[in-house]
């Protein structure tokens, strides 16, 4: 009897595969900001053929997460203080609207969501007990308790605008974080933004929000630049 050939991943599949793949490496900043990203070495590196490649590179340049220069190819995005400056007081003029309309249709569903990811946020630890390597599963539950506070706003635009920043964001968090040394109690800042959202109090909810994102902005800014 002969083997049974081994079925060929589909290019869709492929290209999908090697997008997740790639928007991790951008976003965990394993791919130095600046850098020119050739095509051939990254087939080389995630064991597969050019043109998936190819499409994944295109699909995050049109989310921005990649820059695309005519005749001179794809380079990981540049990281500036002028591009957090902009990125943080979009993501807070976008967000605080989001958190509105989210507190003015909360429900009990809602109302749930929020303390459960919270709950699960609290409970988990941000590095490892040396301190010196990040834990991925708080960035799921990070991004999941921010996504869970502006999700009743009824806008998928809007959640999916917010999302992106909220990419971008997590890029300059994750270059910075090992080089910002003031203290931050962000199991705090974190229960405040809840504790108002819950309650219905939008002006004071908002508030802590945007404290919260201008905090992250200003430490990212000591670790871009000390």
């Amino acid at each position: 009897m002969k083997p049974t050939p081994t079925p060929i991943e589909p290019a869709t599949t492929l290209a999908t595969s090697v997008y997740a793949r790639l928007r991790d490496d951008l976003l965990r900043g394993a791919l130095p900001p600046g850098s020119k990203l050739r095509v051939e070495w990254l087939a080389a590196q995630y064991g597969v053929g050019a043109s998936p490649v190819r499409e994944a590179l295109n699909r995050l340049a049109a989310e921005r997460l990649l820059d695309r220069h005519d005749q001179r190819g794809f380079y990981a995005r540049m990281v500036t203080l002028a591009d957090l400056e902009e990125l943080t007081r979009t993501r807070c003029w976008l967000e605080e609207r989001a958190l509105r309309e989210s507190i003015a249709h909360r429900d009990a569903a809602w109302e749930e969501e929020v303390v459960l990811t919270l709950h699960r946020l609290n409970r988990t630890a941000r590095r490892n007990e040396a301190g010196d390597e990040a834990n991925p599963q708080w960035e799921v539950l990070h991004r999941a308790f921010h996504r869970a506070l502006i999700a009743n706003c009824r806008s998928h635009w809007l959640l999916e605008f917010c999302g992106q920043l909220a990419d971008h964001a997590y890029l300059y968090r994750q270059l910075a974080q090992f080089h910002a040394t003031e203290p931050r109690d962000e199991i705090s800042e974190h229960d405040a933004i809840a504790r108002h959202a819950i309650a219905g109090d939008v002006d004071a909810a908002v508030a802590a929000l945007m404290a919260h994102y201008q905090r992250t902005s200003a430490l990212c800014r000591v670790g871009m630049t000390g």
